[in-house]
């Protein structure tokens, strides 16, 4: 299972704080938010067609990502959103937080996060407090790239928080996140299921001319080279642009869908 996010969808409930879309994830499924890169399956067939019948465990969790603009003061209203929204995990970026550390945000939620500056970047995870005695590792790679490993009724889910470099950045930087990204991914042992939520700071664009086997034709705006650097990412890893297989509708206030995934490789 992989998954990674692009854009987001206001919280409507909550004026004050952006949000994206969570959706229903099943270890043998994945429910898109933001704008989401998924696995293909194998054969050529993509993820959003009808779902084959497997053998193996399956547990529902919610799963979203956002761009929280930084952490300071959002503790607490970040859990009461998650709360809210029945949100397990969440993946979020630029928490302008120093420090390798978890500390719980309150109404039985945890984030584990890091950063190095206190001023830009930092990215973090936060559980449910009933899914923390499940983490078998956390990986800080960088400011921009961490990910955990949870063990939940026997199966193995990876997940990544990522916050890809702005347009302005250098060319350099935006190269060094896309290899961590690479590093992690490539870890992940054959069988075990991946999400990744992150910003990309990009648009994959309308239509899917030339690049069928990865998206389909509903994507937004026009494709910027941060766009082109996920097309390229999803084809190198064998993925998707999953919701550009879905029609949004303006008046949908969050967006939610249930796509098919294989396992890792």
């Amino acid at each position: 299972m992989r998954v990674i996010s692009t854009n987001f969808i206001p919280d409507q409930s909550r004026p004050r704080l952006t949000t994206s879309a969570t959706s229903a994830v099943d270890l043998q499924g994945v429910g898109g938010n933001w704008a989401t890169v998924g696995r293909r399956s194998r054969g050529g067939r993509r993820v959003h067609r009808k779902r084959e019948k497997r053998k193996g465990k399956s547990v529902g969790l919610r799963i979203g990502t956002l761009n929280v603009g930084t952490m300071t003061g959002k503790g607490r209203e970040l859990a009461d959103m998650m709360e809210r929204r029945k949100v397990d995990i969440l993946c979020v970026q630029e928490t302008r937080w120093k420090g390798s550390k978890a500390r719980s945000i309150g109404a039985g939620f945890k984030l584990f996060y890091y950063g190095v500056n206190s001023k830009r970047n930092g990215v973090g995870v936060v559980l449910k407090e009933e899914f923390v005695r499940n983490v078998l590792e956390v990986k800080r790679v960088s400011d921009r790239v961490m990910s955990l490993k949870l063990e939940i009724e026997g199966v193995m889910l990876n997940v990544v928080s990522g916050y890809a470099p702005q347009v302005g950045c250098e060319l350099e930087e935006k190269e060094r996140f896309w290899s961590e990204l690479d590093e992690v991914i490539e870890s992940v042992p054959m069988g075990e299921r991946v999400v990744v939520g992150a910003d990309f700071n990009g648009h994959v664009g309308e239509g899917n001319t030339g690049d069928e086997e990865v998206m389909g034709k509903f994507g937004v705006k026009e494709r910027n080279l941060e766009g082109q650097m996920v097309v390229v990412f999803a084809k190198r890893m064998d993925m998707a642009v999953v919701n550009t297989y879905f029609q949004k509708r303006e008046e949908v206030q969050e967006w939610r869908t249930r796509v098919e995934v294989g396992a890792h490789r």
